[in-house]
């Protein structure tokens, strides 16, 4: 058995694929404790309000931290890196209809797409959560139906997104969300 940066190969074994860090620790961090916050912002809409109004704060907190990040972080984190027009976006889409989609190592063109969208509407919920307080349109009936509407288009977009990554980690061979968990991807 040798060892090959710190990967043990059996004797006439594959050499392993090799990885790049690709998510920071902040990206990563922010991904998942989205994922948390949103989903226990959802279920205690119309329940325990003080988890829903605590969750939407930290929601409110972490995406403009993610704002902040997308100018000043990494590479991958650096939304000129991924932020792509809505145009090379579809052409994109086309191709992994086709099975050909073009193998990207940070975000693919719908993925850089996704996260704006994602950034934006959830930015937007939590602006009309926050005009729902006592500071703002308190009892508006016509504020919270939107906030309700920009929640669910929201939880639509996620329900596109997770599509999309397991799109990807099927086309390409690679499980993306292990990546989210690592931070590495293969670099072939």
């Amino acid at each position: 058995m040798s060892v090959l940066n710190g990967t043990a190969i059996q004797a006439g074994g594959d050499m392993p694929s090799a990885t790049v860090r690709v998510w920071d620790p902040f990206v990563r961090v922010f991904h998942w404790s989205l994922v948390a916050l949103f989903a226990l912002a959802y279920v205690t809409a119309d329940e325990i309000h003080p988890v829903h109004n605590a969750a939407g704060y930290a929601i409110a907190g972490l995406v403009a931290l993610r704002i902040g990040w997308g100018f000043m972080g990494p590479q991958h984190a650096r939304f000129r890196d991924f932020v792509r027009t809505p145009r090379e976006a579809l052409a994109y889409l086309k191709d992994v209809l086709r099975l050909r989609g073009r193998r990207y190592i940070g975000h693919n063109p719908a993925g850089g797409l996704m996260v704006v969208g994602l950034i934006v509407m959830l930015g937007a919920t939590s602006v009309t959560g926050y005009m729902m307080t006592p500071d703002g349109y308190l009892g508006s009936k016509a504020m919270e139906e939107l906030h309700e509407v920009l929640a669910n288009v929201t939880m639509a977009l996620v329900a596109l997104h997770v599509l999309g990554v397991l799109a990807a980690s099927f086309q390409h061979r690679e499980n993306l969300v292990r990546a989210m968990i690592t931070g590495r991807k293969r670099t072939n």
